[in-house]
C-alpha cells in the first residue's frame, strides 16, 4: 500500500518517514531529494531541472511526474511520498500514474501540528555542515556530540526565523487544504496529531495504516 504523508513545516514527517521505512520496509521518496539527486546525477533531465531552478522558475508538474514515475517504477516496495502532491492537479496526476504502474494509493495522511509549535520547532533547529559538504539535522540520530566529534559546523538555516516559518505554514495551508478535501472525498484521508512526542506520533500512523 502506497501513501501520501503531509504536514506542515516542522510536523517531522522526514522522521516519521524513516521510522516507517525501517519498520514496515517501505520506500522513503522525498521529493526534494529525488531533484538533488537527478541533478547530481548529470543527466539530461537532470540538467533541465537545474536550469529550471537556476532562473527561479517551479518544476512543472508534468515533469516532476515524469522523474517520480522512473523512481517508483523502480521498487516493488510500498512506498511514502513525501511533499508530493501540492496540488489537486498533482494529486490527480499521481493517481493516474499509479493507475499505470498497476499501483494503488492506500491512505493519505497528514501529521497535524499547530502553527505555534511549528515555529518554536523550527526556530530552535540546528543543522551540521560537515567537512565534506553534506548536511544532517541535529535530532535523535545524529546528535550535536556527533557533530563536534566530525568537526562539522554548526548553523541555522536562514528560512528558520520566525517570519521565514509564518510564512511557509501560511503558503502549505492554501496549498495542502484542497488537497485534503480531495482526499476526503475519495475516502483515503487521516489525520494524526504530531503535537505529541515522536513515539507517539509513529504509534497513531501504524494505527491508521492498520485500519
Amino acid at each position: 500500500m502506497d501513501i501520501v504523508l503531509m504536514g506542515a513545516p516542522g510536523a517531522g514527517k522526514g522522521t516519521q518517514a524513516a521510522k516507517l521505512e525501517n519498520a514496515l520496509g517501505f520506500k522513503h521518496i522525498s521529493t526534494g531529494d529525488v531533484l538533488r539527486a537527478e541533478i547530481a546525477s548529470g543527466s539530461e533531465l537532470g540538467n533541465q531541472i537545474a536550469a529550471v531552478i537556476d532562473r527561479g522558475d517551479l518544476i512543472s508538474d508534468e515533469m516532476m511526474v515524469s522523474i517520480l514515475k522512473n523512481v517508483v517504477s523502480g521498487t516493488d516496495k510500498n512506498i511514502i511520498f513525501d511533499g508530493f502532491p501540492r496540488t489537486v492537479a498533482q494529486a490527480e496526476m499521481l493517481n493516474n500514474m499509479l493507475v499505470q504502474l498497476g499501483r494503488k494509493l492506500g491512505k493519505a495522511i497528514e501529521i497535524a501540528l499547530p502553527e505555534e509549535e511549528a515555529v518554536r520547532r523550527l526556530s530552535s533547529r540546528k543543522q551540521c555542515k560537515l567537512p565534506s559538504g553534506e548536511v544532517r539535522q541535529i535530532g535523535p540520530d545524529f546528535t550535536l556530540a556527533d557533530c563536534q566529534a566530525q568537526r562539522g559546523e554548526l548553523f541555522t538555516r536562514t528560512d528558520d526565523t520566525p517570519e521565514h516559518i509564518r510564512h511557509r505554514f501560511s503558503v502549505y495551508h492554501k496549498q495542502t487544504e484542497p488537497v485534503i478535501c480531495f482526499y476526503r472525498s475519495t475516502g483515503l484521508y487521516a489525520e494524526v496529531n504530531g503535537n505529541a512526542d515522536c513515539q507517539k506520533v509513529f504509534d497513531d500512523l501504524l494505527a491508521v495504516l492498520k485500519q
